[in-house]
């Protein structure tokens, strides 16, 4: 086992939260454990008590870190798009294709709970809050004469609306009744919802 003092605190929070979202993807999500993340890190149990107060706190941080991924990813596709329409159903899209290529860490992020009394930091839920503020900017210019929470509740609606397809989808509950398909109910879910918020 290395020492103690090879890396930082901060190293081997790094280093841990990587070898859990390894873990995830190998093994999903059922299989982690602070001991396979310690092994992984070639560190003791012991040691990595000394940078997380327990396994919650250690899948608090890979949930970080898969809401970051998922801000950057709906950002980055909104770019270049041509209107508010064509951009928030860009970014139900991308929010699919993440979940679909990180299945266990997209399900872990839904899955997971604190145990009961413990709330979730601030931090984290000023994470999720910046997530529905990307949502919220094209439903803001989409109507602009609406207030800020207005837009942020449609956020919330409409993303709603998208996770249940994509739910449904990736656990293949969508063939009940017939086949469809996640991306094309997410095209089509967008723009009728956008179709009634436009004129509300």
């Amino acid at each position: 086992m290395a020492r103690r003092n090879d890396h930082s605190r901060e190293e081997i929070q790094a280093m841990a939260i990587e070898a859990a979202i390894d873990i995830l993807n190998n093994e999903g999500p059922g299989s982690l454990s602070t001991r396979k993340v310690a092994k992984a890190i070639g560190y003791t149990v012991g040691t990595l008590y000394l940078v997380f107060k327990n396994l919650d706190e250690l899948i608090l941080q890979v949930n970080a870190t898969t809401l970051d991924e998922l801000e950057d990813g709906i950002v980055a596709v909104s770019q270049d798009q041509l209107n508010p329409v064509s951009t928030l159903k860009a970014m139900a899209l991308a929010y699919l294709h993440y979940a679909q290529d990180n299945f266990a860490r997209w399900s872990l992020l839904f899955t997971w709970r604190l145990p009961e009394g413990e709330p979730v930091p601030e931090w984290f839920d000023a994470k999720v809050a910046g997530v529905f503020e990307k949502v919220r900017e094209p439903l803001q210019q989409l109507r602009p004469d609406s207030d800020a929470q207005t837009c942020l509740q449609a956020a919330r609606e409409i993303w709603s609306g998208v996770h249940g397809a994509c739910d449904l989808g990736l656990n293949g509950k969508l063939s009940f009744g017939g086949e469809f398909k996640p991306d094309t109910l997410i095209e089509s879910l967008v723009e009728n919802y956008l179709i009634g918020f436009a004129k509300a």
